[in-house]
Order: structure tokens, then C-alpha cells, then sequence
């Protein structure tokens, strides 16, 4: 929920408007959240950082955000990486530190390979990479996503607070429980609004391990420094990808976060942003 420290704003990009909330002053750090979710997934972190940071969250247009976007709008993975990118272009932002959780950390990684100019450091937390674009245990939405009418029929299935809490839904993304507040602001615009389940189902047909494949390949000449902040009991982003994606990047370090799933910034806030902020307080490699 947005805070009164919070002041939330609209901008106008080709694909359409992205809400946003920006807290604290400081050098800038924008926060990418995944599917299904908005950017409320950051909110337990955010006091941690805004005291140093400007922190800035978009409401990506993943399923759970409130204005559909225009009809044409690309949001495939490298079409959501350049909503990204103009987005930071609109706000006139310059070494910034993007963070990225799970499909958030995926278009982070699209973002860092073809629209690098503005990006001073990069934050992946627990995440889709390398073949692992969707998890296996969400790829049903990828089919259903192929079917007239079987995303509303989804949606609608999510009705009942219990369903929200099942193992494919939200149930295994966190230790902690996640209040219902929160869960219903992240199913009801893809339920109530057509625009939005039309994106959505744009997104998830979109979808494809080959985006990451391809960008694995490119992410050795991303020559900023790299924060891999991973949950070890995460159970559909293994850490193994961690230790994969720490092997390709030219200058990554990886930080574990403990008693924590795939939404570190719920389970374990204080300790992602002083990973966070340890990270960005570094001193920067001269290029």
C-alpha cells in the first residue's frame, strides 16, 4: 500500500501509462517486480533504503496492474525491457541500480543487454534465467494463456482467499504469510478488467526460455557490477541459477539470504536492503 512518504505519479510511454511510486532522495534505484504481482511486492523493503536512496517503483504491466495498456502495445520480454528503458528515459535517470525479482528479474537482465546506457549497477533477486522462464510449476499459465477464455476462467477461479494461498498460486512464493490486502490487490485487476487480462495473456504467450538463453550469452559484456541476492530454500528459483548467472557476469558477487522463498523483500526486508545498500555504496570500477 502506498505510504504517505510515498508519492505515487503517472508517465506516459509509447505503450501506454505506468504508475509509479518514488520515496527517500538519493541516487536512484528502480525496483522491477514480477507477474501477477505489482510493485506493493517491494513495500516492506522500501523504509530500509529511503533514507539514502531515491527509491522508484513502477507498476509493470505483468496482470496485476490497473491501467491496461494501449493495444498494440509489445510486451514480450524485449518489449518489456524497453518499457523499462523509457521509462528511466522519461524520468531523466542516470546511474541507476535496478533491482529485479523474479519475471521482473528476467526483463533486468533483457534490460542490461540491450539498454544498458542509463544503468550503473544491477540487483537480480531470486528469478527466471537461463531455461528456467518459466518455472515448471508455472507453465500452466503459459498454456492456459493459449486458450480463448481459460485466463478469465483462472482468474475468476481466484476468487476464494484459500485458492490465492495454493502451491501454483502465491502460496510457496514466501515463508511469511502474505496479507490478504496484498493478495487482493494482485488478482483483482486481471479478474474486474478486460484490458488488463488482455495483457496479461499477451505476456504469457510471450514468455519463452530463449530470451534468457539469448541474454545469458550477452550478459558477459555487461561491464557493471552485479548483485545476486538469492533465497537457498527458494523452491522455483534454485540457487544453482544463482551460481550460473555469478559465472557469467564479468563483475557479480552473490549474497545469500536466509529464511527467505522467491519474495526476499516479504520474508526478509531488512536484510535485502542492507544487501542493497552495501552494494550500492561501493565504490564504483572505473570503466
Amino acid at each position: 500500500m502506498t505510504t504517505a512518504a510515498e508519492a505515487r505519479s503517472t508517465v506516459s510511454l509509447s505503450a501506454g501509462s505506468i504508475s509509479y511510486t518514488e520515496t527517500g532522495s538519493g541516487p536512484p534505484m528502480v525496483f522491477v517486480h514480477g507477474a501477477l504481482v505489482d510493485g506493493t511486492l517491494w513495500s516492506p523493503a522500501i523504509p530500509h533504503l529511503a533514507d539514502r536512496y531515491r527509491c522508484i517503483v513502477p507498476d509493470m504491466p505483468l496482470g496485476s496492474h490497473r491501467t491496461a495498456m494501449v493495444p498494440d502495445a509489445d510486451l514480450s520480454p524485449p518489449g518489456l525491457a524497453r518499457i523499462v528503458s523509457d521509462f528511466l528515459a522519461e524520468l531523466d535517470l542516470e546511474d541507476v541500480v535496478l533491482v529485479g525479482n523474479d519475471t521482473g528479474g528476467a526483463i533486468c537482465q533483457l534490460v542490461a543487454v540491450n539498454h544498458p546506457e542509463r544503468l550503473g549497477r544491477l540487483v537480480l533477486t531470486p528469478c527466471d534465467a537461463f531455461e528456467n522462464f518459466l518455472p515448471p510449476a508455472f507453465r500452466y499459465l503459459q498454456v492456459a494463456a493459449r486458450v480463448p477464455g481459460a485466463i478469465t476462467l483462472l482468474m475468476q477461479s481466484m476468487r476464494p482467499r484459500a485458492m490465492r494461498r495454493a502451491p501454483i498460486a502465491y502460496g510457496w512464493l514466501t515463508k511469511k504469510r502474505i496479507p490478504n490486502e496484498t493478495l487482493d490487490r494482485w488478482v483483482e485487476p486481471a479478474m474486474h478488467d478486460a484490458g488488463v487480462r488482455r495483457d496479461t495473456v499477451k505476456v504469457l504467450r510471450g514468455i519463452s526460455k530463449r530470451y534468457t538463453l539469448e541474454a545469458a550469452e550477452r550478459l558477459r559484456d555487461f561491464d557493471r557490477p552485479t548483485l545476486l541476492a538469492w533465497a537457498p530454500e527458494d523452491r522455483f528459483f534454485k540457487l544453482k541459477f544463482a551460481k550460473r548467472l555469478a559465472s557469467v557476469f564479468p563483475d557479480a558477487r552473490l549474497e545469500l539470504i536466509e529464511d527467505a522463498r522467491t519474495f526476499v523483500s516479504i520474508d526478509q526486508p531488512e536484510r535485502l536492503a542492507e544487501l542493497i545498500s552495501e552494494f550500492a555504496g561501493a565504490p564504483a570500477p572505473s570503466r
